[in-house]
């Protein structure tokens, strides 16, 4: 999504110390052979116990389809998990859901962090009860997890900007962003601006803060376009929450003009939703990138369940067409694929989207 962040905004105060580091075990088969202190799980276990699950919303389709695959690849990869947990878009929540796991007394956490930086108070609790977690979808600024399983945001922004930049010679372009207090929003963010003014400088940026909410998205929208009728393009940072009020806002303007007809504003988006790709289907936006819900769910478990056996990784290509990477924070990320999907593979039967039912 969205990954996203809809709702309060509240700093977390940092609870307690930060707990010693976990012992050094070694490296999983097929993901590296050296340790790494920046994701070293906090186990050393048999990779065994109760797994909770932490979600950041569920007004999203990406994450309603996550939150259906989290009990079909826990099971696949052998991790016995309790009912997933919606922290509802509020991040101070999300730090009361992950107590009220530890004092479960779980033994692993697959958490999507809803805040970046707030998220550490959360990792810190985990750390000093020795509970390893695993991040999905959002990097957390600080804090200590073995693995953080998400795509290349990076990429995103990128892919975006390509495709619009090729359709499109000159004039003005909308990024509807996401939640710059989220690693996510800000990957992507930054990413398509610089790529704009890199690669295509006829075209002009203009920008809508939406903080991962649907109606920030249509008001704001609305707005930009009584003030710029000439839009050519718009990039959708998450169409789980973007697509219906951005498509809804056009129609009501008399703006919503199918690929191929005069007017037609190109269209971008992010998540690779079932929507989208009715929504490409039917000529009303382009193209979308495919974020893997499907491949969160899978990676998160694989993960949480060798971080409680005390299992660390390296940097570096891995056995299911990813590469994982360390980040700035000294944290590592396993960057998982996600294609751009377009008219000419929209029907693809291995992409996610076209698996829900």
């Amino acid at each position: 999504m969205p990954g996203r962040t809809v709702g309060k905004r509240n700093r977390i105060r940092i609870i307690g110390a930060v707990a010693a580091a976990a012992s050094a075990s070694l490296v999983l088969a097929g993901c590296g052979s050296t340790k790494d202190t920046g994701s070293a799980g906090t186990g050393g276990g048999d990779g065994t116990g109760k797994v909770g699950v932490i979600l950041p919303l569920l007004t999203s389709p990406f994450w309603q389809s996550y939150n259906d695959y989290v009990p079909r690849m826990a099971k696949s990869e052998g991790v016995d998990t309790l009912k997933t947990v919606n922290s509802n878009s509020d991040p101070s929540q999300q730090i009361t859901d992950i107590n009220n796991e530890l004092n479960q007394g779980v033994k692993g956490l697959v958490v999507a962090p809803l805040d970046s930086a707030a998220i550490e108070a959360g990792l810190d609790q985990a750390e000093r009860k020795g509970v390893p977690v695993v991040a999905v979808d959002v990097a957390p600024d600080k804090g200590k997890v073995a693995m953080v399983v998400r795509a290349n945001n990076v990429s995103y922004g990128e892919k975006a900007c390509q495709y619009l930049g090729e359709q499109i010679p000159s004039g003005k372009v909308v990024q509807i962003m996401g939640d710059l207090a989220s690693v996510n929003g800000r990957d992507r963010s930054e990413a398509f601006r610089a790529c704009v003014k890199k690669n295509f400088p006829k075209l002009k940026v203009l920008e809508i803060p939406a903080k991962w909410e649907s109606d920030a998205a249509a008001s704001q929208l609305g707005t930009l376009l009584n003030a710029n009728p000439d839009i050519k393009g718009i990039y959708m940072q998450a169409g789980g929450v973007y697509l219906a009020p951005t498509l809804q806002t056009l129609k009501s303007k008399g703006m919503l003009k199918k690929a191929g007809q005069v007017g037609h504003i190109s269209i971008v988006s992010n998540d690779g939703i079932p929507q989208e790709y009715d929504a490409i289907r039917k000529g009303e936006i382009d193209a979308t990138v495919s974020q893997p819900a499907d491949l969160y769910a899978k990676y998160g478990m694989y993960y949480i369940k060798a971080a409680m056996a005390g299992k660390t990784f390296k940097p570096g290509p891995t056995d299911h067409d990813s590469t994982i990477v360390k980040l700035s924070s000294g944290i590592l990320e396993d960057q998982l694929p996600a294609p751009l999907v377009t008219k000419d593979n929209v029907d693809d039967p291995k992409l996610w989207g076209n698996t829900v039912k």
